[in-house]
């Protein structure tokens, strides 16, 4: 089985949940303020998902290398693990 490539975009964005503006470095999938994601790939980064939902950050998991996200689709239940970024709001993070 061929696994799939990570298509790196570089892409600025405003948070459709909470209106922040997120500049992103091609690795950025998720609002740095609110940690909301948009279900918008099937692989990461190829932009080739159909459902567009916003994806609510349902938990965060402590790893050797930093923290991950969990994120689920509000629209189709999606679930995804993204890795946090330095950026990310720590506070928001550990809400979760």
């Amino acid at each position: 089985m061929e696994h799939a490539r990570f298509t790196r975009k570089k892409e600025d964005f405003i948070c459709e949940h909470c209106g922040a503006s997120v500049t992103g470095d091609g690795y950025t999938n998720h609002c740095s303020e609110c940690l909301y994601s948009k279900h918008v790939d099937i692989n990461p980064g190829d932009r080739s998902a159909l459902c567009g939902g916003l994806m609510k950050p349902m938990s965060a998991v402590h790893e050797t290398d930093g923290y991950s996200l969990i994120h689920q689709c509000k629209v189709c239940g999606a679930k995804r693990k993204n890795k946090a970024s330095p950026h990310d709001d720590f506070e928001s993070i550990v809400r979760l």
